[in-house]
């Protein structure tokens, strides 16, 4: 009885699938790109504004970073897990203290006339400052921001601040952005020490 040959298989078109197959894949995946923090900056102002007055001291919450990413708040040094509650203390001064900042009657609906805090925290870094410590010190301070946001719609709304986002309740939002406005002002960052 004679041998029968195995049947070759046609390997010319192998190349052909993969070829799709890889244009395929790369024209269906989707890669995110939002990386980065959300910042607005201030439009240049005009050389004939006059400047604008100076903010008192203790409406400044001051933190720097240096470049052996150590943070000094308020003159005292800080672990980062710490900055949250102290920054929170900052920016609603609860007990009215006259070491922290002081306080306007605003209009603000829903809430009527509120008493609203005159704060701003100063972000300064150092050039050697890693971006690690950065994004923290920029992540604490958000969520500082957003806690208190939070518990004000929390007890005033009954939802979370973040519902009120979602759920597009911009009359909301905008009354609970008065009441707690985000002022973060963040300086060029400066070659002075530990590098």
């Amino acid at each position: 009885m004679a041998k029968r040959e195995a049947p070759e298989i046609n390997a010319g078109s192998m190349a052909d699938i993969a070829f799709l197959l890889l244009v395929f894949f790369l024209v269906t995946t989707t890669m995110d790109s939002d990386m980065g923090m959300m910042r607005k900056l201030p439009p240049t102002l005009p050389p004939d504004m006059p400047k604008p007055p100076p903010i008192k001291d203790r409406n400044v919450f001051v933190v720097l970073a240096n470049a052996n990413d150590q943070l000094l708040v308020e003159g005292e040094l800080m672990d980062i897990s710490e900055l949250k509650e102290a920054a929170k203390e900052f920016i609603a001064n609860p007990l009215n203290k006259d070491e922290l900042p002081e306080k306007k009657q605003v209009e603000v609906k829903y809430f009527g006339n509120v008493m609203v805090s005159k704060q701003v925290i100063s972000l300064q870094n150092d050039n050697g400052t890693s971006y690690k410590l950065y994004l923290q010190v920029q992540n604490e301070l958000a969520a500082a921001y957003n806690e208190l946001r939070d518990d004000l719609a929390m007890r005033e709304f009954g939802v979370s601040y973040k519902s009120l986002v979602e759920d597009k309740e911009k009359d909301k939002v905008k009354a609970i952005k008065k009441v707690y406005p985000q002022r973060i002002s963040e300086a060029e960052p400066k070659n002075v020490g530990g590098n």
